[in-house]
């Protein structure tokens, strides 16, 4: 047990984790340290376009193979299944209503491109392997939670809207339109685009997501801070259970499907992770009565501190790195 725990600690320390934790505990500390929104927003682009890249680039140089459709099978699957597990346990574990629990359990089994890219990170500080197609599996999870979200609504709530231009507007999120773009341009240029552009988007990376996820956590932190009242103590328990049970379901599937450790811990935090800016985006034309308080804190000011602080060490430590 106490090399368990050794081995928790050492992944808490590392810049990226670190930066992360002193911007929460800047706005908890009602600091008034802040980054640009301007300079967030070019931060994010550039993150996306340096993992999705850099996937794309190795999935070049590997090939397409079953492996590969087998991981996106797995995280549709998941996507799928996720939220109808997260509206079960709000309905066990609060007094929320149908409407706002199918808009809560959505965000469960969608996926925080910015956890993703942290453990991607963190798993190259490490020096462990992991698969480059992993990006294309984040990709392919996007969706599908939304769609079961709606599906709930409307059968358990009669409420919700849905149609071409909300589907079209998912596909059409900028954070997917950006990392499908990258990954498949390094895929289609392979190593020798990732020598044209790799002192753009491989030696800045770790610095420029140090500086993202101390952003990130002002953000966490003072939404916790403004909607805290919002949150009862059930709501508050789901959102550090729920990533627990994505990630121990994916764990699973990985070790069936024989995943390496490295892409199975990724798919762990795919599934463990909750969206904050395509659900959300998503929840405000498809079911506008609900209360965005209450998924927007639960997501971002609860289980995206949990998973980036506490989360993905203890994932690596199941996935057995």
């Amino acid at each position: 047990m106490s090399a368990a725990f050794d081995t928790l600690a050492s992944n808490l320390l590392v810049p990226t984790i670190l930066f992360f934790l002193l911007g929460l505990a800047a706005a908890l500390a009602r600091s008034d340290l802040s980054i640009p929104e301007g300079a967030a927003k070019v931060m994010s682009l550039y993150l996306l376009l340096a993992i999705g890249f850099k996937g794309g680039v190795s999935l070049a140089e590997h090939g397409l193979h079953r492996d590969l459709f087998v991981a996106i099978g797995l995280g549709v699957i998941l996507s799928l299944a996720l939220p109808f597990v997260a509206f079960l346990l709000i309905r066990t574990m609060t007094r929320l209503d149908l409407m706002n629990a199918a808009a809560v359990a959505g965000h469960y089994g969608s996926i925080s491109i910015v956890t993703f890219v942290t453990a991607v990170s963190l798993l190259d500080l490490t020096g462990i392997a992991h698969d480059g197609y992993m990006v294309a599996v984040a990709a392919a999870m996007e969706a599908p939670a939304i769609l079961s979200a709606l599906w709930i609504a409307h059968r358990w709530s009669g409420v919700g809207h849905s149609g071409p231009g909300l589907y079209r507007d998912i596909l059409a999120n900028g954070s997917i339109v950006l990392l499908v773009g990258a990954f498949a341009i390094g895929a289609a240029t392979g190593p020798e685009g990732m020598d044209m552009i790799a002192p753009f988007v491989v030696t800045p990376f770790t610095g420029v997501l140090c500086l993202f996820l101390l952003d990130m956590g002002l953000s966490a932190g003072r939404s916790l801070m403004r909607n805290r009242h919002l949150l009862s103590p059930g709501l508050f328990l789901f959102g550090l259970v729920m990533p627990m049970i994505g990630a121990v379901s994916a764990w699973g599937l990985a070790n069936l499907a024989g995943m390496q450790t490295g892409s199975a811990f990724l798919l762990m935090v795919l599934a463990a992770s909750a969206s904050y800016i395509a659900v959300p985006a998503a929840m405000r034309i498809a079911l506008p009565k609900a209360e965005s308080g209450i998924y927007l804190t639960l997501s971002l000011g609860v289980s995206f501190p949990f998973n980036v602080a506490i989360g993905l060490p203890i994932y690596l430590w199941l996935a057995g790195l």
